[in-house]
């Protein structure tokens, strides 16, 4: 029996993927080498994210996922290119939790208006040096 025949090759590693959604989603990702660190998460399956973040990261390394509405999980780095990243997570990830938890801090652009009307200012505009002229038909402003 061959390898795609097994489910072992290529074409099984496929079908092991869950299905991912795309979320641009602020999270936080802690490891030995960093510290706690800002990443913008780009997708989101069950079993893990793809995301990007400050600092190239080593495959294999584990680090602790920090995502809005979830426990921190500890998951593990399976690709890396440059500052992008795909970490597969120990425990699962509901991403309808993920919308829930950034439902109370959305805002639309128009929830809220923050403006006045206001009156235009009372002051003068005229500057020392500056003569008034009354325009000429065709002239526009210019001395000949």
């Amino acid at each position: 029996m061959s390898e795609i025949e097994a489910g072992t090759g290529p074409a099984g590693a496929e079908d092991k993927r869950q299905p991912r959604q795309s979320r641009l989603v602020k999270a936080a990702l802690a490891c030995s080498r960093f510290g706690q660190f800002d990443v913008t998460v780009r997708n989101v399956s069950q079993t893990g994210i793809g995301g990007k973040g400050p600092h190239v990261l080593n495959l294999g390394e584990r680090v602790t996922l920090l995502l809005p509405g979830h426990d921190p999980m500890i998951g593990t780095v399976r690709w890396v290119v440059d500052h992008r990243f795909g970490i597969e997570t120990d425990a699962e990830i509901f991403p309808a939790r993920l919308r829930a938890a950034h439902v109370d801090t959305l805002v639309t652009a128009d929830s809220h208006a923050d403006f006045q009307i206001m009156e235009p200012p009372k002051i003068s505009a005229w500057r020392p040096g500056v003569t008034r002229t009354r325009p000429l038909p065709g002239h526009y402003g210019r001395k000949r």
